[in-house]
């Protein structure tokens, strides 16, 4: 019992000390899944305010939103001081029919929007709709707000 029971007995202590248990090999996801469900949370409260326009005041009509498509439209911008912005890049008058023909010939939608301030006269946002058709954007849909009045029996 001498020296080969000092060594048995020396490897049941090594086993009670681990608790005879091997070790782990499946990853503990909790952790995992509340981090990611915190970064979730904090994306949807984020991506809305990382939407970037330009400042301009809408007029408000009772017109429902247009349905969305595969491609997203082309967005043109008529500031109250007649500045001209597509995309957020603001675009001298001179050059403004030959980007759009540039970028109509890239793309696959004759789909634009247009979003005229509220005090720009009706002038001026026909011709921007007219250099839209000129440069072979056939489908322009004009960007509102909603609430504004209505036309029919229900405002009576």
């Amino acid at each position: 019992m001498g020296a080969s029971g000092q060594s048995a007995g020396g490897g049941r202590s090594r086993r009670r000390r681990h608790g005879g248990r091997r070790p782990m090999a499946e990853i503990n996801v909790t952790p995992f899944v509340d981090v990611m469900l915190v970064l979730l949370i904090i994306f949807m409260v984020a991506a809305p305010l990382l939407t970037v326009g330009v400042p301009i005041e809408l007029p408000k009509t009772a017109a429902a939103p247009l349905p969305s498509e595969q491609e997203e439209p082309l967005t043109v911008a008529l500031t109250a001081d007649g500045q001209i912005i597509v995309q957020n890049a603001e675009i001298p008058r001179e050059e403004f029919i030959p980007r759009l023909r540039a970028v109509a010939a890239e793309r696959a939608s004759p789909r634009v929007f247009l979003r005229a301030d509220g005090a720009v006269p009706y002038e001026g946002v026909m011709q921007v709709m007219g250099a839209l058709n000129a440069s072979g954007f056939t489908n322009i849909g004009l960007v509102t707000e909603q609430g504004g009045p209505r036309f029919d029996a229900a405002d009576r």
